[in-house]
């Protein structure tokens, strides 16, 4: 099967660099499967789960993204992740309230910047948890 080069980058560390054979990106307009020599395209990342098949590896390997850019070439895929988090680093409880502090983040901003701050922080934890609910529904 062909593959195609697949980075993952976050505002804060390179998250993924590797070849893959199938990706499933969360976009704005839904889940987006995506091929090698795949049509060139760009779109917003929504927050949720990217789900990379990798050759010779029976377990896909699964981030959180909170949002950003997808950039898709015939042989390469982009995201430029506003926060992307490795499946491997994830934990539910933490997870769990690091959403509550973001909400009562969002509630008690005073200004646009803190705002912004717990919005982001919010959109991480969602992705989390719908990435650790992913791995619940689909564990063998």
């Amino acid at each position: 099967m062909s593959t195609m080069q697949v980075e993952v980058v976050s505002n804060e560390q390179h998250i993924f660099s590797g070849q893959a054979e199938f990706v499933v990106v969360p976009t704005q307009m839904g889940e987006l499967g995506i091929y090698p020599r795949h049509e060139p395209i760009m779109s917003l990342v929504r927050p949720g789960v990217l789900r990379l098949t990798i050759p010779n590896q029976k377990d896909e390997v699964l981030l959180a993204i909170s949002g950003g850019v997808l950039e898709v070439q015939p042989d390469k895929l982009t995201v430029l992740a506003d926060v992307a988090v490795r499946s491997t680093e994830m934990d539910q409880q933490r997870a769990e309230a690091a959403k509550k502090a973001a909400e009562a983040g969002v509630h008690a901003a005073k200004d646009e910047k803190s705002l912004a701050a717990a919005q982001v922080a919010l959109a991480t934890a969602i992705a989390e948890l719908k990435t650790l609910d992913y791995l619940r529904a689909h564990k063998k």
